[in-house]
């Protein structure tokens, strides 16, 4: 017990003189120790890696698919039969919203990844095979998305640039009897030079005029679409001859990608081979490049980059120019691949769409999109295994890329469903907000 000493004249614990006794601190002292100890270096790593966009982004994904198993139990028959007697037998309903949110899953593993259910090998990874060549023109679409988003651009005329880019390659080539070493580049070539003259369009009339490029993209995604559709129309341009059908003649066989492993898996083909090229290309020009520094420079902020020397609109031509691009190589990889009996205004199928929710998923980042575009093409493939197997409708999955695109751009909200910690950014926000609101009340 601290206290005075009579034998010692000393007062402290157990008889010490003051001058030996540890020194007091904390915030009833008023006295702050002299050095803070930091926090381990585990902590900091968890922390960082919690903060992280990837692990934002692959929980975004979770609550996406546990949202998706809501409602695949809430419209499964055998779930809303079994509520009726919930109380009685709460078991049974249990079982089935079980049963219905295992079996979609399932289902859709089995679609887009691996069948464990058939005995032949090759059967079993079709499913991988038709992913791959689902993701392919998403992959390069969705490049064409994140190169524009990294420049400051919001492109989202892939429709019409992969219309124009299918357009260009019926002309020049359809006609042609070429050999396949000659005739298959040149339809290429032909495509991705026309999807990247479509996007010109909008970098140089943005570049010149101000023009904003969302305007602009939408107004030509409708010429193109009527213009594609007047074509194939027209006997001469693109329509199949001696047809009345508004139909384009056929991709010619010289034309078109061969088959990566054969017949049997017939929607993997060279497509695939030159989308992964593409996002190496990509990568090394955004990151590795000058111009793409230069690029990237004017994303970060046009005004500082024009004060360095940087010509702000040429960059936004070069940028709308790789876009569409790339969207053109989308477009080949769907009439020399996986539309090769004809197309009209309809081939793109909605991948100039999705490819801006390949983009957002991706971060913009090449890489980032690459895996993106695998997972919705498994999403694409393994949604018609859940509805021929299990009833789920294909709009299910259409719903869970709707909420995926919903939490990415909602990062705050991903965090506080999970309980992450809060970002630099957000800690500042919030401590701003409370100095603000204390300014205000005194």
């Amino acid at each position: 017990m601290s206290g005075h000493n009579p034998s010692t004249g000393a007062t402290g614990d157990a008889g010490l003189p003051p001058e030996q006794l540890p020194t007091a601190s904390g915030p009833l002292t008023g006295h702050s120790p002299a050095e803070t100890p930091a926090p381990p270096r585990t902590n900091q790593f968890l922390t960082e890696l919690l903060r992280s966009s990837w692990i934002t982004t692959l929980l975004a994904v979770v609550a996406a698919m546990i949202v998706g198993g809501i409602l695949m139990a809430a419209t499964n028959d055998q779930v809303r039969e079994t509520s009726g007697y919930f109380f009685a037998r709460p078991g049974d309903m249990l079982g089935a919203i079980w049963n219905s949110v295992y079996g979609g899953y399932e289902a859709l593993f089995r679609g887009a990844v691996f069948n464990s259910r058939v005995s032949d090998f090759g059967a079993q990874i079709r499913p991988l095979t038709n992913t791959l060549g689902f993701a392919a023109p998403l992959i390069a679409a969705g490049l064409g998305v994140a190169l524009a988003f990294r420049v400051g651009l919001f492109n989202i005329g892939g429709r019409g640039q992969i219309l124009i880019a299918c357009a260009f390659a019926g002309l020049i080539t359809f006609n042609l009897n070429l050999p396949m070493i000659i005739q298959l580049p040149l339809t290429l070539v032909a495509g991705i030079a026309g999807g990247a003259i479509w996007g010109g369009i909008v970098g140089l009339l943005k570049a010149r005029t101000g023009a904003h490029e969302v305007i602009l993209t939408i107004m030509l995604n409708y010429v193109a679409y009527y213009l594609v559709t007047w074509m194939v129309r027209t006997p001469g341009l693109l329509q199949r001859p001696a047809g009345d059908q508004p139909i384009s003649a056929a991709t010619p066989a010289n034309a078109q990608f061969p088959k990566l492993l054969g017949p049997q898996f017939p929607l993997l083909d060279l497509g695939f081979v030159l989308v992964v090229i593409a996002t190496v290309f990509v990568w090394w020009l955004m990151e590795r490049s000058s111009l793409g520094f230069r690029l990237r420079a004017v994303g970060e902020n046009p005004h500082a980059a024009r004060a360095a020397g940087i010509s702000v609109p040429r960059m936004y031509v070069y940028a709308m120019l790789f876009a569409g691009g790339l969207a053109g190589l989308a477009g080949m990889n769907q009439i020399q691949g996986a539309v090769t009996t004809g197309f009209d205004g309809l081939i793109d199928s909605g991948i100039g769409f999705d490819a801006i929710t390949v983009a957002l998923l991706g971060r913009s980042r090449p890489w980032g999109v690459f895996a993106a575009g695998i997972l919705f093409g498994a999403l694409k493939s393994g949604s018609f295994t859940m509805q021929a197997s299990q009833g789920i409708p294909v709009d299910i999955v259409l719903v869970v890329q709707a909420l995926i695109v919903l939490f990415i751009a909602a990062p705050p909200l991903v965090r506080t469903i999970f309980f992450l910690p809060k970002s630099e950014a957000e800690r500042a926000a919030k401590d701003r907000a409370k100095a603000a609101k204390k300014a205000v009340a005194a």
